[in-house]
């Protein structure tokens, strides 16, 4: 579908915003990378080659006995003895050789004469955000070849809950903006189109609602019930819908008695029309202007309840929870570090391209 010249006319203002542009170029990357995280950081092979026939463990279950294993449940990939009844096709000598002469298999060699007949194929991290490893040594552990951000106090690799927590965060904060600004704006434009009782009953409702306290509810709802994604998201746009009230209501209490506001009025435009067609625009200026608010606020109010225990569960890879690792290990420095900047590099993005967004659809600027 071709654009507008209106659009046409924002898209050059937002690309002659060179670091809101490059700014959408380098989050669009690293939230494209996230979203296919269980391609890159997974204790499940991409692909396994087992006596000739190629299979996905990624994306579907497979038992130990389709590798020629005892057990019915779901293959441990990462198992010295699973790897070696993959790599050799199933071979007896997988469970009555000792654990040396296993680990030799799993490379495709049993007393260096060559028995591969399979191979596996590993994401490039080969661990999940909940896998817990092996490590040489105390938890945490330094970063190293194996764990190039190290691990935290539980031997979960940081570097794959830093990939999955960073999806999780985005797309919590964007579902909770999105549903949070469309009540915001549409109680605001109700609010401000319409005035008079309507304006005022709208008003001490959001003055006795904003005066709730937030986190003692969270609380409550946390002690009561098992929280979730779903759940604490319904509770985050519960608190957040009032953000942008005020300032779509004062737009649309200026705008509803224009010229051309009457005009729609005089020849039968349904009040529905002229509000979020005619008004509205001018009214998103001054709305994309505190969204880039509502969108950091959102991952920090995550990130702050995950830290105070109140969030998502402990196995979530939570960004919040490894601030709270952080704090609670000072002689691992590195996970610190590691919450910061991924911190500051996900608000900082979001608040430049936002930024470039409101100059696009601010019509008083103009760029060259």
């Amino acid at each position: 579908m071709a654009l507008s010249e209106l659009n046409r006319r924002r898209w050059r203002n937002f690309r002659a915003n060179r670091r809101a542009f490059w700014s959408l170029w380098i989050f669009a990357v690293l939230f494209g990378l996230s979203l296919c995280a269980e391609l890159i950081a997974n204790d499940h092979p991409l692909l396994v080659m087992y006596k000739g026939h190629l299979r996905s463990p990624v994306f579907q279950f497979y038992s130990e006995k389709d590798f020629g294993g005892d057990f019915a449940t779901e293959a441990v990939y990462r198992d010295p003895v699973v790897q070696c009844l993959i790599v050799s096709g199933g071979a007896d000598a997988c469970f009555d050789a000792p654990a040396k002469t296993r680990q030799e298999a799993a490379t495709g060699r049993i007393d260096g004469k060559p028995i591969q007949k399979g191979w596996i194929l590993w994401p490039l991290i080969p661990y999940s955000y909940n896998t817990v490893n092996d490590i040489q040594g105390t938890a945490p552990s330094a970063p190293d070849a194996r764990h190039w951000l190290g691990t935290d106090d539980t031997a979960r690799d940081v570097l794959a809950r830093v990939i999955y927590g960073f999806r999780m965060s985005v797309g919590f904060a964007l579902i909770v903006s999105a549903a949070a600004s469309a009540i915001g704006i549409a109680a605001g434009a109700v609010q401000g189109y319409f005035g008079g009782w309507i304006d005022l009953i709208f008003q001490r409702v959001i003055e006795i609602w904003g005066s709730t306290p937030s986190l003692y509810v969270i609380i409550i709802v946390a002690a009561v019930f098992k929280m979730n994604f779903w759940l604490l998201a319904g509770l985050m746009v519960l608190f957040s819908w009032t953000h942008l009230v005020h300032v779509v209501r004062a737009e649309f209490l200026r705008a509803r008695n224009f010229e051309y506001v009457r005009a729609a009025r005089t020849l039968g435009v349904s009040n529905g029309v002229i509000m979020f067609r005619h008004v509205l625009p001018n009214a998103m200026v001054a709305t994309l202007t505190f969204l880039p608010f509502i969108v950091t606020g959102t991952i920090s109010g995550l990130a702050a309840l995950d830290f105070l225990g109140f969030g998502l569960p402990a196995s979530a890879p939570s960004l919040g929870e490894l601030t709270l690792e952080a704090k609670q290990n000072l002689q691992a420095p590195w996970l610190g570090f590691t919450a910061f900047f991924t911190f500051a590099l996900m608000l900082s993005l979001l608040v430049f391209i936002f930024e470039g967004v409101r100059d696009a659809f601010d019509p008083r600027k103009t760029f060259r």
